[in-house]
């Protein structure tokens, strides 16, 4: 039997990773980058990287599906086999419960199991939909923190809104199990975000295109998503500068000294406190909000897909009736672009005169949006029955091959051939197929 467990939230933009036994999470970049200076950074090596400027980075999840094993196996073995890493493992003593966005092709799936038991050799395997984990959480502590209600996992009814790197998903959880035809994606994530971003600065001010690390880290700074756009467009526009809070000022990095870039109140070039010729310094007034106002108005530009709140209303007439006041009572919000200022004020906002008016509409964030997936796995993993019966082993892979792996995996057979109660059956019809083979 394995003696640890390896959860692993192969995420877009980073791995959250670690093992069940300490609970904590270990977040890697999952990408590989090529500096200015010709160096090659894999994976938690870019944390001790100072210069990011014109870096090119390599990304093996496109549109949050894993489709370069070639790139993700360096970043792997830097993770989990380097000597030096807090995640160093045996994979051959290690079960892997891993992360994939839904409705992933199933060559990919695929791919992902043979290299799972055929590269690194993992003792037990289970891989899911990241959302689907959500519901082990305790989620009751969201709701009432101070004196949350018994829990006994997985939650019933969950609605999970995942904005992450490379998309957002909307995905209804119901009795643990995915919903899988009332799932909607939104192809607008923080990558989407971040290029519009650079594109609306190089116009401006300065030409940012080849910034992308800088333009993210701008993102994540000063961006915020407005419950009354007009009114902060106009505030914008016809104001002085000089005279709104909305316009803030980020001063640069400086990669030859080692100075870091920061965000700061707005001051005009020509005051006092400016900080002289030596200072770069980037303005910016309505790109704060108009960027991530893309996630509920998608159709700004051009993209014919609703925005969130609609989303979550289409999602909800693709379940039972009886499912729907439960879900828009039980809406968590998970991902990267949930910490953008505002994200739940506006989300509720636009989603309550849609909602039936008879609904209860609660939506929480956790504290940690971008890790409580990973924490749903830990809590899973835990229950050694629950992971015993969804899992599958290295030995049962080379017996009954990946196809009869997937189906064990997503819950379409619960015991392997010849153990359940058509087991004589298929053993009789295995034997038969075996002799035919022979003569």
């Amino acid at each position: 039997m394995p003696s640890t467990t390896l959860v692993v939230d192969n995420g877009s933009y980073t791995i959250k990773a670690g093992f069940t036994t300490d609970k904590t999470c270990i977040t890697t970049p999952n990408c590989i980058a090529r500096t200015r200076d010709k160096r090659v950074l894999i994976g938690q090596q870019l944390e001790n990287c100072r210069d990011f400027g014109s870096a090119v980075f390599r990304r093996p999840v496109e549109k949050g599906y894993l489709v370069n094993w070639e790139a993700e196996k360096e970043i792997w073995d830097r993770t989990f086999l380097d000597s030096e890493s807090k995640l160093k493992c045996d994979p051959r003593n290690t079960t892997l419960l891993l992360t994939e966005a839904p409705n992933a092709p199933s060559t990919l799936q695929t791919n992902c199991d043979q290299m799972v038991f055929e590269e690194y050799e993992f003792s037990a395997y289970y891989r899911c939909v990241g959302p689907t984990l959500i519901p082990w959480n305790n989620i009751n502590t969201l709701y009432s923190p101070e004196n949350p209600p018994p829990f006994s996992p997985p939650a019933e009814v969950v609605m999970v809104i995942d904005s992450g790197f490379s998309h957002t998903h909307i995905t209804p959880i119901i009795n643990g199990q995915l919903w899988n035809t009332a799932v909607r994606r939104i192809d607008i994530g923080g990558k989407f975000l971040t290029n519009y971003l650079k594109e609306m600065v190089s116009t401006r001010t300065w030409n940012m295109m080849e910034e992308t690390y800088l333009i993210n880290q701008v993102k994540e700074s000063v961006c915020y998503i407005s419950t009354n756009f007009n009114e902060d467009l106009e505030k914008c526009h016809s104001m002085k500068k000089s005279a709104n809070d909305i316009v803030v000022d980020f001063v640069l990095p400086d990669y030859n000294s080692g100075k870091a870039g920061y965000r700061r109140p707005h001051v005009p070039k020509k005051h006092p406190a400016f900080g002289g010729n030596d200072e770069q310094v980037m303005e910016l007034s309505d790109e704060r909000f108009s960027v991530p106002e893309l996630l509920f108005t998608p159709q700004d530009i051009g993209l014919a897909q609703a925005g969130i709140a609609e989303t979550v209303m289409q999602s909800l007439e693709g379940v039972p009736e009886r499912y729907r006041s439960l879900l828009l009572a039980n809406i968590v919000v998970i991902g990267g672009n949930a910490n953008i200022a505002g994200f739940l004020e506006r989300l509720e906002m636009e989603l309550r005169p849609l909602a039936p008016a008879e609904s209860v509409v609660r939506i929480v964030k956790p504290d940690n949006p971008v890790t409580y997936t990973w924490q749903g796995g830990v809590a899973l993993a835990g229950d050694k029955a629950e992971i015993k019966r969804r899992q599958v082993t290295r030995a049962d892979y080379m017996e009954y091959g990946s196809l009869w792996c997937a189906k064990k995996m997503a819950g379409e057979i619960s015991s392997v051939p010849g153990t359940g109660p058509t087991g004589a059956v298929e053993k009789e019809n295995r034997s038969h197929k075996k002799k035919r083979m022979e003569d």
